[in-house]
């Protein structure tokens, strides 16, 4: 193993610690006479519901990740749920019932994505691999190979296919053909988070999170870049104080994009021009939900934090979940879903950020949940996939 893989599996170990862990000692860490339980998961509270949620089905995509660290999640297109597992292919579903449309069986372990778009279902590999299956059936229309492995989620747009491999390469695959188009490439930091950036597309821009702590405009025709802004400096003594990683999709609400880093901070910037609009010092790397009036992060130790989506202040800050490896927010409604490292998804209160409901689903949820329809589904560390609705 090379040094900078070396470093960037610690790494992964060292902040799956730390969320699980808090500021526990190394002693204490490995089992030494250490009474600090500071950096014990929070024992989640009894509170009386205040709104239902009825789970419309449960389903399996396979054997999930485990401990890997990716952070998978599925994705809704067209009334459609597709969800793939590191051993198990990949599956559709129907939105409402989760009755099984189809199902890819492969033997390669895949773990970015999938994505969904324009007709195809794309989803990557642990050693690079890149398939495009049709959305319709799921038979394989093409594969294709990058350089690293895949963990984000590839993006379909404009008749093109973006994948953003783990050694800071985006690459433009044709989506009918699966001929390489040009390719965007960036130096990785030796240290990062477990994943890679996720993508957003917007009009004639692909939208690019970086293990650097930067969010990058490519134009879609050529990788040309736009403008390239941080969500946060990558500044610190050791690498591990530098880690500013940009790893959730940022959000595209009409004009405005919305990022989180690591580094705990959470800007707004105007998308044309990749001018800062606020920035917030709170945030983590997995990503955003964002309503109307706000913007749910969760950082490093579990916080989830309601920011007012126009100025980036805080409105409220939900610290029951402290070290409980909160998964990236979602919005459901009037309610922000997150899952933790128990297999608990958990809504809060949009205006105040209060528990409303609870579900206990199986094994860690990693991977945010996603929101279409106003139906959450949730994807288990184990392969589990479920769907809620509020009433």
């Amino acid at each position: 193993m090379d040094k900078r893989r070396f470093l960037r599996v610690f790494a992964a170990a060292a902040v799956a610690v730390a969320m699980l862990s808090g500021c526990s000692s190394i002693k204490n860490m490995f089992g030494g006479r250490n009474k600090d339980k500071s950096g014990e998961p929070a024992k989640l509270v009894d509170f009386a519901p205040t709104v239902t949620v009825k789970r419309l089905w449960t389903a399996s995509v396979g054997k999930g990740e485990k401990h890997l660290g990716i952070g998978q999640h599925p994705v809704v297109e067209d009334g459609r749920v597709y969800a793939a597992a590191v051993d198990g292919g990949v599956s559709a579903f129907d939105l409402n019932n989760g009755g099984q449309l189809w199902h890819y069986a492969s033997e390669l372990q895949l773990s970015g994505g999938p994505g969904a778009g324009s007709g195809l279902v794309v989803v990557g590999g642990l050693e690079g691999e890149v398939i495009a299956l049709d959305a319709a059936d799921g038979h394989e229309k093409w594969t294709a190979k990058v350089n690293n492995e895949v963990l984000a989620a590839p993006v379909i747009g404009g008749g093109t296919v973006f994948v953003h491999s783990n050694d800071g390469r985006v690459t433009a695959f044709d989506a009918e053909t699966g001929a390489r188009r040009w390719f965007y490439s960036v130096d990785v930091p030796a240290l990062t988070v477990r994943g890679t950036g996720g993508m957003t597309l917007g009009p004639g821009i692909l939208f690019v999170g970086g293990d650097n702590g930067t969010l990058t405009a490519l134009n879609v025709n050529d990788g040309n870049v736009l403008w390239t802004t941080p969500v946060a400096e990558a500044d610190g003594r050791s690498e591990l104080e530098r880690m500013a990683d940009v790893d959730g999709e940022p959000v595209l609400q009409g004009t405005t994009l919305f990022a989180s880093s690591y580094k705990n901070h959470t800007v707004a910037i105007d998308g044309p021009s990749g001018q800062v609009m606020w920035d917030s010092e709170h945030g983590g790397a997995r990503g955003v939900g964002v309503s109307n009036s706000a913007v749910v992060v969760t950082d490093k130790t579990g916080n989830v934090i309601g920011l007012d989506r126009n100025s980036g202040g805080s409105l409220w800050q939900q610290a029951s979940l402290l070290n409980r490896n909160v998964s990236a927010p979602a919005v459901q409604g009037d309610y922000a879903v997150v899952g933790d490292f128990d297999g608990v998804v958990h809504w809060l209160r949009l205006n105040d950020g209060a528990f409303a409901a609870r579900s206990k689903l199986g094994e860690a949820i990693t991977g945010t949940p996603v929101v279409s329809d106003d139906i959450a589904v949730v994807q288990t560390s184990d392969g589990k996939l479920a769907a809620f609705a509020l009433q």
